[in-house]
């Protein structure tokens, strides 16, 4: 049994970890730490969670405790290097959902996300936690970096055509749609429903944080080729669509695509191979990565749905600290009361 901390535990983000926390077999103590909501029930900032949760209390974030076993930081990107290298040099096993530990050049952080990184050593020292892609044996460090939403959805379709084509491939080209949840809980005038309601629109276009985490991983699979990622707002409030292109130099087959990704996903219970493009509706409130492949001679279509505060957030750093333990990998999400499992 271990007892874990949630450091930003008043974010959406936040309300899915206590809940799966809370539904673990082998967590026995959870405490939920903020900033601005200090020392009021966890029932006043989530009512829906009265009575379905002990009567959890926010503590101050300035105020850290150092006996859990295990931390969550759900923070801004920024935030969490305030806490995490001292967690680390107490010898505390960390799961980061910021984005301040996924890069692992010190450049390519400074360069998107315009901050000085306090302790860049650990981005060398670190395990890039795409759950579905790693085998336990691979959680080799205490600090794991939890895979942003977009990444984690753009990645588990386009690695496996990487892992084994990279030598046959022109280009890649994805195109990638969220809901509101993903800029989190802070007033937003961009994000009102008057502005959103009816509307589609681009944002970051050629500047979106999260293509260099892409690019990076795909490097090392093997990615020697132009890869475009061009995002979009859908006016929901929860989840990723993504529509990847991929241009090869020769004709393959739909057998053979077909294979590469059974074989890739073999023991993955969370990834879902589609015979049809998945509707978002069927991964919402699971921790399922539906992902259908489409191949016509030289050119492969690959969409792609999450829950971008579960699989892309949340459920994923459930499965990271499920596998960091060696425990079965569906602990605390499935039949959790968090999540609903739908069958289509």
């Amino acid at each position: 049994m271990i007892s874990v901390g949630i450091i930003g535990g008043s974010g959406y983000i936040g309300k899915k970890l206590i809940q799966f926390c809370n539904s673990h077999p082998f967590v026995d103590a959870i405490s939920v730490y903020a900033a601005t909501t200090i020392n009021k029930a966890l029932h006043q900032i989530f009512p829906e969670l009265q009575n379905q949760i002990s009567n959890l209390i926010i503590l101050d974030s300035n105020e850290l405790s150092y006996s859990h076993d295990l931390y969550f930081t759900a923070l801004p990107h920024g935030e969490s290097l305030k806490y995490i290298p001292e967690l680390i040099d107490k010898k505390k096993t960390v799961i980061d959902l910021s984005s301040d530990f996924r890069l692992n050049r010190l450049e390519d952080y400074t360069k998107w996300y315009k901050i000085s990184h306090s302790f860049p050593s650990l981005l060398k020292n670190k395990v890039y936690g795409l759950a579905d892609l790693f085998n336990n044996n691979e959680y080799k460090y205490n600090l794991i970096a939890n895979p942003g939403c977009y990444p984690t959805a753009v990645l588990l379709s386009l690695i496996p055509i990487v892992k084994y084509l990279s030598d046959d491939i022109l280009s890649i080209s994805t195109v990638a749609y969220s809901g509101t949840s993903g800029a989190g809980k802070s007033a937003n005038t961009d994000l009102l429903l008057s502005e959103m309601y009816g509307n589609v629109r681009a944002y970051n276009v050629n500047s979106h944080r999260h293509q260099p985490e892409i690019e990076q991983m795909l490097f090392s699979f093997g990615s020697k080729f132009p890869f475009s990622f061009t995002t979009h707002l859908l006016p929901i409030s929860v989840g990723i669509y993504s529509t990847s292109v991929i241009h090869l130099h020769k004709e393959i087959s739909q057998e053979s695509i077909n294979q590469i990704y059974n074989d890739t996903y073999a023991g993955s219970y969370f990834v879902r191979l589609r015979e049809t493009p998945p509707n978002l509706n069927w991964v919402i409130n699971t921790n399922f990565c539906d992902i259908n492949v489409a191949v016509k001679k030289k050119v492969i279509v690959i969409t792609t749905a999450i829950d971008n505060l579960i699989k892309g957030a949340a459920g994923q750093a459930i499965q990271n600290m499920n596998k960091f333990f060696n425990w079965e990998e569906r602990l605390g999400i499935i039949n959790s009361g968090v999540i609903d499992v739908q069958v289509h």
